[in-house]
């Protein structure tokens, strides 16, 4: 009776933007080389991962940031990554700093979140006596392209557009902590939200400084969620008639979490992991699989369930229950880290 009750809620909350479009397949290998020819595009994405990964720490590397300006809270910066679409180069950011002891958390909120999107949340850490960052990701409000409404280009049937994006994102976020650094912080924590959790943890996984992580909503596998949640039924429409789903986990595994839970055996990090009990957008067993895979590879960690769904833990009671338990998490364990 839950999961009906739950389902009916969660899609009639799907339903409320009325601003989705069906836009087209795309393989987007122009965003990854530099305009030679590609004669088997499918096969280049192929190897492209197959590269990514087996270098994933030069691939994450980028180039350090010289230019950060500080307006009240307010913070701005060229993006490491630089794409086609101007807007997006200039990094946004809203610092909440606290008498936190050198602690901070770098929030980054879910898939087409507002430019309010998290603040509370960020006032919330205050409260607790962390300060915070909180970054707009690539394609989101003050980064958006004037022709968009939504942040389509950081998630869409341009397979090579999304893999930049993701790139670009947690490039972002390492110059992001640098900043954060050089502002005296030392104990450094990260905390997503949907698409922010798969950033996190990528972020996590390749950045020695950040010990902690939150990983609100989990799934092993970017194109999983993609491919069966509610959220991104038209982002599936685009791509089902031109790739299984077998290919496009292979193509987006460099920013895909399960590619790089390895890297977290040993490195003296721990997370907490939330997962829904109703959620139809990054389905339970998806996020039952993240748990296996941490107890297997014995990665320290918390749980935390929420009963709810993906979008109903952003509407009341819920999200007081899962603020103070994302806030609460992160203080008593900065003390320790």
């Amino acid at each position: 009776m839950l999961d009906r009750l739950f389902r009916v809620w969660e899609t009639r909350l799907s339903q409320r933007d009325t601003n989705r479009r069906h836009r087209p397949f795309e393989w987007g290998t122009e965003f990854l080389q530099n305009g030679k020819p590609i004669h088997d595009p499918k096969q280049y994405l192929l190897d492209y991962s197959s590269a990514a990964l087996a270098a994933s720490d030069d691939y994450h590397t980028y180039p350090k940031v010289t230019d950060y300006s500080l307006d009240g809270t307010h913070l701005t910066f060229t993006s490491p990554l630089p794409t086609v679409y101007p807007r997006n180069n200039t990094v946004h950011a809203s610092y909440f700093p606290a008498e936190s002891r050198g602690r901070v958390v770098l929030v980054l909120p879910q898939w087409n979140a507002d430019a309010n999107g998290h603040m509370a949340l960020c006032r919330m850490l205050n409260r607790f006596g962390l300060s915070s960052l909180r970054l707009s990701m690539p394609y989101h409000d003050l980064r958006m392209p004037e022709d968009l409404v939504r942040a389509d280009y950081m998630l869409s049937p341009n397979l090579g557009r999304t893999l930049q994006a993701v790139r670009q994102a947690i490039m972002d976020c390492r110059a992001a902590v640098d900043w954060l650094e050089q502002k005296g912080y030392r104990k450094f924590a990260i905390l997503g939200t949907s698409l922010g959790s798969c950033i996190a943890l990528i972020t996590m996984a390749h950045d020695p400084r950040l010990t902690v992580s939150v990983q609100n909503h989990i799934s092993p596998y970017f194109a999983d969620v993609v491919w069966t949640g509610i959220s991104t039924r038209h982002v599936r429409a685009g791509l089902e008639n031109h790739l299984t789903l077998d290919e496009l986990r292979q193509i987006w595994l460099p920013i895909s979490p399960k590619a790089y839970l390895r890297k977290l055996v040993g490195a003296g990090k721990t997370s907490l992991l939330i997962h829904a009990l109703y959620d139809h957008s990054f389905l339970p067993h998806l996020s039952q699989q993240v748990l296996q895979d941490y107890q297997d590879l014995g990665l320290e960690h918390s749980t935390f369930t929420l009963h709810c769904g993906h979008y109903t833990s952003g509407e009341f009671p819920f999200n007081i229950v899962l603020g103070y338990a994302m806030c609460n998490y992160l203080r008593k364990v900065l003390l320790n880290y």
